[in-house]
C-alpha cells in the first residue's frame, strides 16, 4: 500500500525525501530525521507544548475575561479602533440597521467556520493597518468584503427581494446605508 502511495510522488520530489531501509529494503519517508524527533522525548514534550498552548488560546477567546469572543462581535469593539469612529456614528443613526452588529453585515454569517476565519483575516489587517499608520483616507469595501455585505443583505431580505434582481449592490439603490452617507439625501 505505501508502494502505490509513493509510486504517485514525482520523482524529483521522490528522491529528496525518500530512503532505504537498511534493514527490511522498504521505502520509508524520511522527513530530514522529523520522525526520530518526534520519537524522542524532547520532540514528544514540544509537540504536547504546542497543542496545550493552541488550547489555552483557544479557551482563553472562548471563555476568558469577560468572554473575549463575544465581546470582540459587538459595535462598540468595532468602534474601538479611533478609525472607525465616523463609520459607528454613521451606524448609530442608520434607523432599523443600529440594532445589527457589524459582524452580522461585514462577515459571512452562512458556516461558523468561514464566519471565525474571516473574522480573524479581517482583524488581522484592521491591526497591522491601524498600528503601522497605514489607514486609507477613506475606508471602503474590497471586493470580498461587498460579496459579503451583498449576501448578508440577501440573506436577512430575502422575502423582500425574492422579485428582485440581486446582482446588483443593494446599497446601490439604498445610499443611505453606506456608512458615510448616513442621514444625508444621495443622488446620483
Amino acid at each position: 500500500m505505501i508502494d502505490a502511495i509513493l509510486d504517485t510522488v514525482p520523482n524529483k520530489f521522490a528522491d529528496a525525501i525518500l530512503c532505504q531501509a537498511h534493514c527490511c529494503n522498504k521505502k520509508i519517508l524520511d522527513l530530514g530525521g522529523c520522525m526520530q524527533f518526534l520519537k524522542s522525548p524532547k520532540g514528544f514534550i514540544t509537540i504536547l507544548s504546542v497543542v496545550f498552548v493552541g488550547l489555552a488560546v483557544a479557551a482563553f477567546m472562548l471563555f476568558g475575561p469577560p468572554q473575549l469572543l463575544a465581546l470582540s462581535e459587538s459595535p462598540d469593539f468595532c468602534a474601538s479602533c479611533h478609525v472607525m469612529e465616523e463609520q459607528h456614528t454613521a451606524w448609530s443613526h442608520a434607523g432599523a440597521h443600529r440594532r445589527v452588529r457589524c459582524v452580522d453585515c461585514h462577515l459571512p454569517n452562512g458556516n461558523h467556520i468561514v464566519h471565525y476565519v474571516w473574522k480573524s483575516i479581517d482583524g488581522m489587517k484592521d491591526v497591522i493597518s491601524f498600528n503601522t499608520g497605514m489607514v486609507p483616507e477613506r475606508i471602503t469595501l474590497s471586493s470580498h468584503g461587498a460579496k459579503v455585505v451583498q449576501s448578508n443583505c440577501i440573506r436577512c431580505h430575502a422575502e423582500a427581494v425574492s422579485h428582485l434582481d440581486t446582482t446588483r449592490q443593494c446599497w446601490g439603490c439604498h445610499r443611505q446605508l453606506r456608512h458615510r452617507m448616513t442621514g444625508t439625501v444621495a443622488t446620483r
